[in-house]
């Protein structure tokens, strides 16, 4: 068993953490709550964004983003899958940056790849794991992220969701240091293009929002922010408690609905989020995160459905019209240079 993790003299909080108690480490905060570079330019506004996983099944073209404009988004956070968005194909990625530097659409952020092949592992391939044990997969892992991350030349979003690690990794002194090193190298590969990094609570023990907390400040990791999920927070430790625990940290939120036991990826209203109580929170928070509309791409949606449902989606969440405050303008992006069905793929652990 690892040793347990010592808080540094500089954070400024009362830490009760031993690597082997796991679930019953606890942190009691003091009252004081900073955090250094949360986004570019200032404050975040409320944007409407959609996450391209809605179309995972559809190689990403400019008719889906004009889909996503049409139903009242701002801006796209685009799911780097290789048979949705293939990030190593130079035509790919000029034909969206091109579209991007013609239209109004934001490209708000960009989630990192989970599998570096087109079957989303299917086929065997390895999953994107930066916790891995074995240092390989670790080094593999991070360079697929860059492959991803290097797009940013031409599409110009601003952040990039992470995962860190898979459903069955444990919680670790070893864990920390690995999260240290690939957060620590990837937002160095990632400040020169202009992108941050937003870690993300998943179904995991290194992922729960306490944790995900503990990386960032014993690691100063000040300009890397947190990708707050909904629908996991509601399946782990409850939406409210992942809210005020992470607090200021947050830079956008992953919003879909489930009724607790299963990732589903349902719209929102669909399952037993309590939709009022997380806009009250969020709104309450000391700057306002994007919210991502992030839908399963297996529902069976007809086509002709989707720009209502969208809509109807980010009235619910409270991004009305009268509540969402207008898309900011994107810093300058650098020069850039109908669809197919490339066969259903599953809904990854998001």
């Amino acid at each position: 068993m690892d040793p347990p993790l010592r808080n540094p003299q500089s954070v400024r909080r009362n830490i009760k953490f031993a690597a082997g108690c796991g679930k019953n480490a606890t942190i009691q905060m003091t009252s004081e709550r900073r955090i250094c570079a949360v986004g570019h330019g200032g404050p975040f506004s409320m944007q409407r964004v959609l996450s391209t996983h809605l179309f995972l099944n559809q190689r990403l073209h400019p008719g889906l983003l004009e889909l996503a404009a049409r139903s009242g988004a701002q801006a796209v956070e685009i799911f780097a899958a290789r048979q949705h968005f293939d990030y190593t194909s130079r035509e790919h990625v000029t034909e969206l940056g091109n579209w991007f530097a013609a239209n109004s659409l934001g490209a708000f952020s960009m989630h990192a790849p989970l599998y570096p092949d087109r079957e989303m592992g299917r086929a065997g391939a390895p999953a994107v794991n930066v916790l891995h044990p074995e240092k390989s997969r670790r080094i593999d892992a991070m360079d697929e992220i860059k492959r991803a991350l290097e797009s940013a030349e031409r599409i110009p979003f601003k952040n990039l969701v992470v995962h860190l690690g898979e459903k069955e990794d444990g919680w670790s002194q070893r864990t920390v240091e690995y999260a240290h090193t690939a957060l620590e190298h990837l937002g160095a590969f990632a400040h020169p293009l202009g992108v941050r990094l937003l870690v993300e609570n998943l179904l995991s023990e290194p992922t729960t929002p306490t944790h995900l907390l503990l990386i960032l400040e014993l690691n100063h990791l000040t300009n890397v922010g947190v990708c707050l999920d909904l629908g996991h927070a509601h399946m782990t430790v409850g939406v409210s408690e992942a809210i005020a625990t992470l607090g200021a940290h947050i830079g956008s939120v992953h919003a879909h609905d489930n009724h607790g036991l299963k990732d589903e990826h349902l719209w929102p209203g669909s399952g037993t989020i309590d939709w009022a109580a997380a806009a009250t929170a969020l709104r309450g928070l000391p700057e306002t995160p994007a919210m991502v509309l992030e839908i399963g791409n297996n529902l069976g949606d007809p086509p002709a459905a989707l720009p209502g449902k969208i809509q109807q989606s980010f009235e619910l969440v409270g991004l009305n019209a009268a509540t969402a405050s207008p898309a900011q303008p994107e810093e300058p992006a650098l020069p850039a240079g109908a669809g197919r069905a490339v066969g259903p793929a599953p809904s990854p652990a998001l």
